[in-house]
C-alpha cells in the first residue's frame, strides 16, 4: 500500500546528528498512535526525511522523525561491515551470493553511468553495523542508502543525498516502497525479490533524463 508523502518544498541535507534516530526502534506508543504519520509530516523541516512508513532505518534523510526522536538507542556495530568494500551489504542472509554479486554488478554499472551511488543494506533491527556504514560507503550528497528491514512491515527504507533528491520526484520512493516493499508483496515473493525489484527500480529511474515526468512509473 502507498503512503501519501506530504512534504514541504525544502531541500534535503544529509545530517550527521540525526543518525542516532535512524538507527533506533520507534517506541510501540507511537507506530500505534492514528497521530502518527500527522506528527511526523508536520515535524519535517526539523528532521531528515525518509519516504517508507515502516518506521526502520533509512540513514540520514526520515519522514520518520517524531518516532525517531522519542527513541534514542542508537546502534553503531562496525565488527558487522565486511573486510572489503562493497555497495551491498547483506546481514540478514536475505541474499544468495549470486544475487549479491549481479546487484553489486548492476550498482556499480548505475554509477559509473549517472555518478549517482547507491547503496544497499538488508538487516534485521538490531542486528545491523548501523551507524558504521556512514564512514564505510562514504555516504554524500549524491548516495541513496537503501535499508532493507522488515521489521516494522514496509521492508524499503531509503535515504536521498541532497543531489539526487533534485533530480528524482519524492513522490517516486513512497510509490516504490508501496509497490515492492510492502508486507503482501515480500511475504509472498520473498525479501530478496523486494530487494531486486527496488534496486533495478531505483537503477532504471536515475538513468532517466531529467525533467518533467521522470520516474513517473516504478519499473
Amino acid at each position: 500500500m502507498a503512503f501519501p508523502v506530504l512534504v514541504r518544498p525544502s531541500s534535503l541535507h544529509f545530517q550527521t546528528n540525526s543518525l542516532n534516530k535512524i538507527f533506533s526502534s520507534p517506541t510501540r506508543s507511537v507506530l500505534k498512535s492514528p497521530k502518527y504519520f500527522t506528527r511526523w509530516v508536520s515535524d519535517i523541516p526539523a528532521k531528515s526525511l525518509n519516504f517508507a512508513l515502516s518506521s526502520t532505518l533509512a540513514l540520514g534523510l526520515s519522514l520518520t522523525g517524531t518516532g525517531f526522536a522519542e527513541a534514542k538507542v542508537g546502534v553503531n556495530k562496525p565488527e558487522l561491515l565486511p573486510k572489503e568494500f562493497s555497495p551491498v551489504i547483506d546481514v540478514a542472509g536475505f541474499l544468495t551470493p549470486g544475487q549479491e554479486i549481479r546487484l553489486a554488478q548492476e550498482i556499480a554499472d548505475l554509477e559509473k553511468d549517472t555518478g549517482f551511488k547507491l547503496r544497499v543494506l538488508a538487516q534485521n533491527y538490531p542486528d545491523t553495523p548501523g551507524l558504521a556504514i556512514k564512514d564505510f560507503w562514504q555516504v554524500d550528497d549524491r548516495t541513496i542508502v537503501f535499508v532493507a528491514d522488515p521489521t516494522f512491515g514496509n521492508i524499503l527504507n531509503f535515504n536521498v543525498g541532497a543531489t539526487v533528491d533534485l533530480d528524482i520526484p519524492r513522490s517516486f520512493w513512497s510509490r516504490l516502497a508501496g509497490k515492492y516493499g510492502n508486507m503482501f508483496y515480500w511475504k509472498e515473493k520473498g525479501e530478496d525479490s523486494s530487494i531486486e525489484a527496488a534496486v533495478m527500480a531505483i537503477s532504471s529511474c536515475l538513468k532517466e533524463p531529467v525533467g518533467a515526468g521522470n520516474c513517473s512509473e516504478v519499473q
